[in-house]
């Protein structure tokens, strides 16, 4: 075991060292049971969104936004539903939020909403440029929302759409059918959060290895990794740097 105060190696990198309150050779240590939000090193206040230790941010409610919206987002709810008769069904709530129109789908309608988005001719969103995922752990029930983020070229307009679907039940259609661009996203938000597209080409993962086990972007996935050496020192795994306990 080396100090802290131990000469440096030839890199000019100190010599490895277990810092204070690591729990070395440990498995992969789990978040704090604490509400979701909270962030790292004990510090309280606002600022760190990773949801690993002590700083605290402010939950903004999200909630339905009353007409009129402003702008073109009224044209845009008018002319979705006048195209898409089970609009009511479909559509949960219509929020404004920072300059943003979103629509939240349920789940099993999202492929239906995507296609009249991009085929009737007063919206026109050819373009979907984004599929991501987000985990609202401790949040909302259903905490895995997928966001689609869709663009009008034609008529040079933004909107988002919102799923939510649960850890227990975490299936919604593909949208690759409609716009190919998901392809890929959504193999990612598979990967990342165990999101599973239905109807999907090729759901397989994208980044992490066909055989890992679990999603690394789900708010309660262990923080271990692996040592990496860098100039002659060893970096540990996250779980060995800190306690974060």
């Amino acid at each position: 075991m080396t100090s802290p105060t131990d000469k440096q190696n030839d890199g000019g990198v100190p010599l490895p060292v277990v810092p204070v309150g690591a729990s070395s050779g440990a498995p992969a240590e789990l978040p704090p049971a604490s509400p979701a939000g909270r962030g790292m090193f004990g510090n309280h206040g606002t600022g760190d969104v990773s949801g690993y230790g002590g700083l605290v941010r402010q939950r903004h409610p999200v909630e339905e936004a009353s007409r009129p919206y402003g702008g073109y987002f009224d044209e845009v709810r008018d002319a979705l539903e006048e195209a898409y008769p089970a609009f009511g069904d479909a559509i949960e709530k219509v929020v404004v939020d920072r300059g943003e129109l979103t629509l939240h789908v349920r789940p099993e309608r999202i492929a239906e909403v995507c296609q009249v988005m991009r085929d009737d001719l007063a919206l026109r969103f050819e373009l979907c440029s984004s599929v991501s995922g987000a985990d609202y752990l401790g949040a909302d029930e259903r905490r895995l929302h997928v966001i689609y983020l869709l663009t009008s070229m034609t008529y040079r307009r933004r909107v988002r759409l919102e799923a939510a679907v649960s850890v227990e039940a975490p299936h919604l259609p593909s949208v690759t059918a409609v716009y190919p661009t998901a392809d890929w996203q959504e193999r990612e938000a598979y990967d990342m959060f165990g999101i599973v597209f239905d109807g999907h080409p090729s759901l397989t993962r994208i980044l992490m290895p066909d055989d890992w086990e679990g999603h690394p972007q789900r708010k309660d996935y262990p923080l271990g990794g692996v040592p990496v050496e860098y100039k002659g020192a060893e970096i540990q795994p996250p779980n060995e740097r800190r306690s974060y306990q």
